[in-house]
């Protein structure tokens, strides 16, 4: 039985990005991977379809605390879908509720992290989850923030943005590759050819350059223009939105800055997040 590479991450802090480069990479075709068939390689821990396989009711008919002693038995249950390690997408911060991990150790092989300026993170957050900026600020400083169960997805245990980015991270025993979206931005080759070796895959630069051209912010944004996009929520207009860093300079007012800089200042410190002005 394999165990599962994690994809974990904050919403909104490159995720997707993530996943649209590895399939690209694995399917290693010169045209772009479509990003509507992403379950071919991976699998969402927030699935309602795996609780629901392991309960035998609708999540409707659960509580939070019911869906929340599933996670053992659905992680084991997707560590069975595969013969080869299983790579499942989370937004879950590693932490322990009601007794409970929300990532199971022993069906754990590693993780990749994705990290980004939470200056940048919260008016997508914001856009995402139908917020205001402040109010998605808030949601970010709150060590019991989640995301709520709905009909297709299961609950996520957030926590402050903080406290995620730490329980990853800084998380004992655990073999992760901790990766900065603005260096998936500014030096994507360099930076998910670090990946692929972490990966423990040997691939031509060439490929990875091909699989990074495919999953470009422009290619993406034309596919869901033209397709729409799965996992593109009902508050949004779309999920591709701006795809560059900084783009809080043009969105934040600088009291929002400093709400930010106050809740997060220590952890921005360790990422290079600390505006310099």
């Amino acid at each position: 039985m394999a165990g599962i590479l994690w994809l974990a991450s904050y919403p909104k802090s490159g995720n997707t990005w993530l996943r649209i480069f590895l399939a690209n990479l694995f399917a290693d075709s010169q045209s772009a991977f479509d990003i509507n068939d992403l379950g071919r390689f991976f699998y969402g821990e927030m699935s309602a379809d795996l609780y629901e396989n392991v309960a035998g009711k609708p999540v409707a008919a659960m509580s939070d605390y019911e869906i929340h002693q599933l996670r053992p038995r659905v992680h084991r249950l997707l560590t069975s879908l595969r013969p080869e390690t299983v790579i499942v997408k989370t937004h879950n911060a590693i932490a322990m509720r009601d007794g409970i991990a929300t990532i199971t150790p022993e069906t754990t092989e590693g993780a990749i992290y994705v990290v980004r300026n939470p200056l940048d993170v919260v008016s997508s957050y914001a856009d995402h989850y139908g917020l205001s900026v402040d109010d998605a600020i808030d949601a970010m400083a709150s060590p019991e923030n989640r995301v709520a169960t709905a009909p297709s997805a299961v609950f996520q245990y957030l926590g402050d943005w903080s406290g995620h980015v730490r329980s990853w991270s800084q998380a004992d025993g655990l073999r992760c590759h901790v990766v900065r979206y603005e260096d998936l931005s500014n030096k994507p080759v360099d930076s998910f050819a670090a990946i692929t070796a972490f990966l423990g895959m040997k691939v031509p630069r060439g490929r990875v350059r091909r699989a990074v051209r495919n999953a470009s912010f422009n290619e993406v944004k034309r596919q869901e223009r033209k397709r729409g996009f799965a996992e593109k929520s009902r508050h949004a207009e779309a999920f591709f939105r701006q795809g560059k860093a900084n783009q809080w300079r043009d969105n934040l007012t600088p009291e929002q800055v400093e709400r930010i800089v106050a809740s997060h200042g220590g952890t921005m410190a360790e990422f290079g997040y600390l505006p310099r002005d």
